[in-house]
């Protein structure tokens, strides 16, 4: 028996190395990233905040976003009601970052199992960590948490399914991603088209009318009947007839960029694989939307597109070694091994190589200031703030972004330096008088480009 179980878990072995090199180095960034105060957006103070109320069985209405805004009307994405435990246990927002890492661990996991079946344990093994440390991914990372952490193992489990043939396993495991965001039905109806015509099976079918009617309920009805403004709030960013009339404005250099990095993280193998369509979905709202900030391969945008494309290059080296060409044969048996160079070849460009000088990348010279500017602020609190300081407020204070119309707070606090405020607010004071004109604030905290002002209460 003892030697049945070892033989049963020796296929893990290598799959579950690659998930502990990839959380940790992941875990490592994150930790340096949040030592050295670097806010890239408001993203982590939104889902932390998210995440605090179901953690106190509440529905997620997120002030950073507006005053009782319910975030379940931004994006449908209540698979994130499971942060809740987690959150109420480790209720720190720095959690998120090491769930989101975690779950990047366990996506890296399921592909490079698949892998190793498809091309060996060495190969295979370089083939996961290349998909782990995929650009895609990385960018996620350095953008901080993003709900699509949680897509991207369900893909990775789903497509490495689909490679073994365990049809059912990858509806299964494919279902839920209808409940991550409202965009990924269609991918979920992608697959499901792909899934239907490799297995020959109505599960296919099945899973496609599955995603189809989750997007449609989720943009149709549940997102207009939550949001503040009576509609799907990203559905006004795609002018279809302005493109029609005008298609040469889809050309644009970013959207370039991001399909060569596609075509050389995947390799020109991965074309040929039906599971090549499961990108479309995201790639069409992406780069039909007039928001330029979807185009190109930065923030968390591509990662869900990284086991995908990982897995149509697995599907495309096993089409082409069962090829009765012998050139494509042997293109077959070479296809891994440009995945993995190109991962190298990558790999001073992307956010994990800043770690070889940690020094540099990772400053912490204003860490001191920040400490002694959140210390005046007591639990509790309302606090009106850029995204500066609002990631380390938002666990243990009521935080609004100050670009939204809000509330009188308790107080201001600003980051002069990278706080992303206008030009003309060159003080707290400034702050208060633009945002709160007649009402009284008091600064009691300046060093380092951080500033905190306080309400000063009216005369009794």
């Amino acid at each position: 028996m003892r030697g049945f179980r070892g033989g049963q878990l020796r296929p893990l072995l290598l799959p579950a190395g690659v998930t502990l090199v990839a959380t940790a180095l992941y875990t490592v960034f994150s930790a340096l990233q949040w030592r050295s105060l670097a806010a890239p957006s408001w993203d982590l103070g939104i889902f932390t905040q998210l995440a605090r109320q179901y953690a106190a069985l509440e529905a997620p209405i997120v002030t950073i976003k507006g005053e009782g805004f319910n975030l379940l009307g931004d994006h449908f994405h209540p698979i994130l009601v499971l942060l809740g435990p987690i959150f109420a246990v480790f209720p720190h927002a720095f959690t998120l970052l090491v769930v989101q890492n975690a779950l990047f661990g366990l996506a890296a996991a399921a592909l490079t199992y698949g892998a190793i079946r498809l091309l060996g344990p060495p190969t295979g093994t370089l083939f996961g960590l290349a998909f782990a440390f995929s650009w895609g991914l990385q960018g996620a990372v350095e953008a901080q948490f993003h709900e699509i952490a949680f897509a991207v193992p369900l893909l990775a489990l789903s497509l490495t399914a689909f490679l073994l043939r365990k049809w059912v396993a990858c509806l299964l495991w494919a279902m839920p991603l209808v409940f991550v965001k409202e965009d990924l039905g269609l991918t979920v109806a992608a697959l499901g088209i792909v899934l239907a015509v490799r297995s020959r099976h109505p599960l296919g079918v099945w899973l496609a009318v599955w995603g189809v009617g989750w997007f449609a309920l989720a943009s149709l009805v549940i997102l207009p009947l939550l949001n503040p403004n009576g509609a799907w709030a990203y559905s006004s960013s795609i002018d279809l007839l302005g493109i029609l009339t005008d298609p040469v404005s889809l050309l644009q250099p970013q959207k370039g960029v991001t399909l060569a990095l596609l075509l050389l993280g995947g390799g020109l193998i991965a074309v040929p694989s039906p599971l090549a369509l499961v990108l479309l979905p995201t790639l069409a709202w992406r780069f039909l939307s007039d928001n330029s900030g979807y185009w190109g391969p930065t923030w968390q945008y591509s990662a869900v597109l990284m086991p995908i494309v990982f897995a149509a290059a697995l599907d495309g080296i096993a089409l082409a070694r069962g090829s009765r060409r012998r050139w494509l044969r042997g293109v077959g048996r070479q296809a891994a091994s440009m995945s993995i160079v190109a991962a190298l070849v990558l790999a001073t460009t992307l956010p994990l190589f800043k770690l070889t000088d940690a020094r540099a990348n990772f400053s912490t010279h204003r860490a001191g200031a920040a400490t002694a500017a959140l210390r005046v602020v007591p639990d509790g609190a309302s606090v009106e703030s850029d995204i500066g300081l609002m990631n380390y407020l938002v666990e243990r204070t009521e935080v609004y972004w100050l670009g939204n119309p809000n509330p009188l707070p308790d107080f201001l606090v600003i980051d002069l330096q990278s706080g992303g405020l206008p030009a003309e607010w060159t003080s707290a004071q400034a702050v208060a008088a633009a945002l709160h004109p007649g009402a009284e604030f008091t600064t009691i905290y300046a060093a380092d480009g951080y500033e905190v002002a306080r309400l000063t209460p009216a005369p009794p």
